[in-house]
């Protein structure tokens, strides 16, 4: 499945709520401070954003609820995480 295939599958899902709405990301990031900075530079300052190391510290979980306008800026948000190595979004 291409990256368009799983944006439009993911566009289609998410047209199916209203908007505005809060919007929960999820991502594993490789533990490093330049994975989490980038990752936590995705959301704005208002965004309630969660870190959990993993048990044997080579991975982060990053979550971060935020007020999303529309499905737009949903998919951007995901296009921009695909660009951090090694990010896994769930």
């Amino acid at each position: 499945m291409s990256e368009e295939d799983v944006y439009e599958k993911l566009r289609a899902q998410l047209d199916l709520q209203e908007w505005p709405d809060v919007y929960l990301f999820k991502f594993i990031v490789p533990n490093s401070s330049e994975n989490l900075a980038k990752a936590t530079a995705l959301f704005n300052e208002t965004s309630e954003i969660t870190l959990h190391e993993s048990k044997t510290g080579k991975f982060v979980s990053v979550g971060a609820k935020e007020m999303m306008l529309d499905v737009d800026s949903i998919i951007n948000i995901y296009k921009e995480a695909s660009k951090i190595n090694g990010l896994i979004a769930l």
